[in-house]
């Protein structure tokens, strides 16, 4: 679909009203410009409706559970009522619990120490490091990246279907971690599909939407997910705090994950001179500590916001700047878009790529330095997945390049253009006007490695 045809057959609605919206920056050649964050896959900035939130209640921010004062119960009921609009936006079962995390990467942490012993994960190498890693004290399963949706679907099947037998005789539990949207592609997966696959072979499986919610709905029930994980910094909401939601028994059982006041009940001192202690088997168990309000809040806040905006028209429009970027990369032929699934897949808006010519490093910090336009660059943590992609097309240094290669390995790097709801048309179109003229007439200024980093001289 063209972008014309986007434009003419679709209501595109006017983003969603962010901070630093207005923030100018300086360029290198002289001047100023408005900054245009491009880089949503890293952070989102904050929605100006949370902010707003956040602020009004920030006099009144209070002890949390146990303080008897007027702000502490404000704070209490402020932030258990979070929780009941975070499962709400996830569209939880009754019975799933949401605990309050730093992110991601700690809910998928707080997961993996929560495992039933001799429990066996399946991951595939695509994932982001927050899925990929936590899972060292469990045995596990790496999968290859997969070409397609359905090959996706077929490889977790077969490996589940050979995997370990217990000496009980039994398969023993077993966990399937998979994103439903890629931070390098941003191509979606087949969750629902995977979801089947795994409860046919009697697994579970822990969805990472850290990628997939600031852009789709996603419901726990529809997909039929075990757990979900995502992290308010994704969601226009940078204040610290992320979600792990679903299935109360694993994490019920399991010792808490943090031990300390809020995740202890009862505590007393046994007659051998040690310590007796009851665990809570809500939600609290994973949660000691003085629980971030504000973080718990901003990410309520956002979902609230999101939800009222509509799903609808939020993806409607992120289709149109998504077709308006990849429209204008296909025109430059030096550009090539990285891709698992091919150009048809779904996607949300996160798009990498190189440069014939150029190394992405010396690209992305002319854009910067430049245009005033903020991409990322490098393996965008999702090492396994970048090097597969970028498999072994070669890397012109130019004037300065990425961080030191290790020995007998190629500096492989690329760049990564991320946009979402709070993205103005003028960022996506500077974006795309600035690939054509660097790619065309190359940098108008010098730059050097400093610190592993390409950043203008400035030296002369």
């Amino acid at each position: 679909m063209s972008v014309s045809t986007v434009a003419a057959d679709q209501t595109v609605c006017a983003p969603l009203p962010v901070l630093g919206r207005d923030v100018t920056v300086p360029l290198v050649t002289g001047g100023e410009v408005t900054y245009a964050a491009l880089d949503y896959a890293a952070s989102a900035p904050a929605l100006q409706r949370v902010w707003d939130d956040v602020a009004a209640y920030a006099p009144y921010y209070g002890s949390v559970h146990r303080g008897a004062g007027y702000l502490s119960q404000l704070s209490t009921d402020l932030f258990e009522n979070a929780r009941r609009t975070v499962a709400e936006f996830l569209d939880c079962r009754d019975t799933d619990q949401v605990v309050f995390t730093r992110s991601t990467t700690d809910s998928l942490n707080l997961l993996a120490a929560a495992l039933p012993d001799g429990c066996q994960v399946f991951v595939f190498e695509t994932e982001h490091h927050a899925s990929l890693l936590p899972w060292r004290d469990a045995r596990v399963t790496y999968l290859d990246a997969p070409r397609t949706p359905r090959q996706a679907v077929d490889t977790l099947e077969r490996a589940l279907a050979d995997r370990t037998v217990s000496a009980e005789g039994g398969h023993g539990p077993a966990l399937v971690c998979v994103t439903g949207a890629s931070n390098v592609t941003g191509e979606l997966w087949p969750v629902r599909e995977l979801a089947a696959a795994a409860h046919a072979h009697g697994a579970r499986i822990v969805l990472d939407a850290a990628q997939l919610a600031p852009h789709h709905p996603v419901s726990v029930r529809d997909l039929d997910v075990d757990w979900v994980a995502f992290s308010g910094h994704k969601l226009y909401a940078p204040f610290g705090s992320g979600v792990l939601a679903g299935r109360a028994d694993w994490l019920r059982e399991a010792e808490p994950y943090l031990a300390g006041g809020g995740a202890s009940r009862k505590v007393a001192r046994r007659e051998d001179g040690g310590v007796e202690v009851q665990w809570h088997e809500s939600a609290a168990r994973h949660e000691a500590g003085s629980p971030n309000v504000i973080g718990a809040y901003s990410i309520a806040s956002a979902c609230k916001a999101l939800t009222e905006a509509g799903f609808d028209d939020l993806v409607a429009r992120e289709r149109y700047l998504i077709e308006k970027v990849r429209a204008g990369l296909a025109e430059v032929p030096e550009v090539r878009v990285l891709s698992l699934f091919g150009d048809d897949a779904p996607r949300v808006g996160v798009i990498s790529f190189v440069v014939a010519g150029w190394n992405s490093s010396h690209f992305a910090a002319a854009l910067s330095a430049e245009y005033g336009i903020g991409v990322r660059d490098g393996l965008f943590c999702a090492h396994p997945l970048v090097r597969t992609l970028l498999g072994s097309d070669p890397q012109t240094q130019g004037e300065c390049g990425a961080p030191e290669a290790a020995p007998g390995e190629k500096s492989l790097n690329a760049i990564r253009v991320s946009f979402g709801a709070g993205t103005p048309d003028e960022h996506v179109e500077r974006f795309v006007r600035a690939v054509r003229e660097l790619v065309a007439d190359g940098a108008k200024w010098n730059y050097r490695t400093e610190d592993g980093r390409c950043v203008p001289d400035t030296s002369a």
